[in-house]
């Protein structure tokens, strides 16, 4: 019997728009997705740090849950504080199994009283979506966004860009989220991302997508920036990559996202895999997510030993490459406690040769998120 023919990849509402401008596409989670564009990754990475950069995450999974108590009946599923989630206020966190690994990283907020909106990754959505519907039945509905694009806009310049058109994004901070009248569209804007670099996410009607994409793109100051780009920026801010550097066996504690479990929370012990992330905090985990400069040779990539002065594997790389910023080999990736503390000396190997590393501060260039509103 002939094996299946594989599903077709999925295309975004900007498809159209990266063939255009001459993007590399190639397949990711599913979908179509453009890696780079003319420029380069080099070029599209140093020009978000230093301008603004505007990304087509579309691919990932928007969806709101409704119902009596939505907030309430979230906490069963995730280790944060959602009760007390103010309006206009989203958080970073995670879905947990009941063995306490993570099923994917999210973002939730309120962007008003309509429930609780999430972003979850494209490779993850729609086994996302099946568990949060299994555990959380009959509390909450799930409508998943499908006819909404997301765009990321981020750098430098990505305020003064966006605020151009949405004067009233100038008075938001990290980590906020509304409802935004603009481009003629009802927007959902938070001001976050996925680079380390001031920026907003915004989700918009799939059939407006194209629309706000080349007026943003019309700034001067902004250029498309593909996938690679993205990965690369996401490396330098020490932020880790759903199906590399976390997967379901690895808890919060060993990923170093503790901060995502609520202080209450802990107390309480009253989310999946508790008992095993609680005991981590106190004892330690087997292993810990950890930064690494790679000090000569080539870069380490996902899968390259980590071994100890000695010689002795200790752990492995989970996500590296080079970066354009700092001109050196960075990576994440998973050792034993015990070589764990910044700047303990390492080796990875890398084509057989052990290659110099130590263990450094995340993120490797500093995040430029704005905290408080200045005006």
């Amino acid at each position: 019997m002939a094996d299946a023919a594989p599903s077709p990849l999925r295309t975004t509402p900007l498809h159209s728009a990266h063939i255009a401008a001459g993007a590399r596409m190639a397949p990711f989670a599913g979908y179509e997705m453009p890696v780079q564009y003319p420029q380069g990754i080099l070029k599209e990475h140093l020009w978000t740090r230093e301008h603004a950069g505007l990304f087509d995450v579309s691919h990932m999974g928007q969806a709101r849950l409704r119902g009596v108590a939505p907030l309430a009946a979230f906490e069963e599923i995730v280790p944060g504080d959602f009760i007390n989630l103010k309006p206009g206020k989203q958080k970073y966190s995670l879905l947990l199994n009941r063995k306490g690994g993570i099923i994917d990283d999210l973002m939730a907020g309120r962007p008003d009283d309509d429930g609780l909106f999430i972003v979850v990754n494209g490779a993850c959505k729609d086994n996302d979506f099946r568990v949060i519907d299994r555990e959380l039945a009959g509390q909450v509905t799930i409508e998943r966004l499908e006819d909404r694009a997301l765009l990321a806009l981020q750098g430098p310049q990505a305020a003064a860009v966006l605020q151009a058109h949405a004067p009233q994004c100038a008075s938001m901070v990290f980590m906020d989220i509304r409802p935004i009248h603009a481009f003629g569209q009802d927007l959902i804007v938070s001001r976050s991302g996925y680079t380390g670099e001031d920026g907003y996410e915004i989700s918009i009607p799939a059939k407006a997508a194209l629309d706000v994409w080349n007026a943003l793109l019309s700034d001067e100051r902004v250029r498309p920036i593909g996938l690679g780009a993205r990965d690369s920026l996401r490396l330098e801010a020490g932020l880790p990559l759903y199906g590399h550097d976390l997967d379901e066996t690895v808890s919060p504690v060993e990923a170093d996202l503790g901060f995502a479990i609520s202080k209450n929370r802990r107390e309480q012990r009253d989310f999946p895999g508790a008992a095993r992330i609680v005991q981590e905090l106190v004892e330690q985990p087997s292993r810990i997510r950890v930064a690494l400069r790679v000090l000569e040779g080539a870069p380490a990539r996902e899968g390259a030993q980590i071994a100890d002065a000695e010689g002795a594997i200790v752990g492995v790389v989970t996500s590296g490459g080079f970066s354009p910023s700092l001109k050196q080999g960075v990576a994440l990736g998973f050792v034993t406690p015990a070589n764990a503390q910044v700047g303990t000396p390492l080796r990875v190997i890398v084509r057989g040769k052990p290659q110099s590393a130590e263990v450094a501060k995340a993120p490797f260039v500093p995040h430029r998120y704005v905290r408080k509103h200045t005006s």
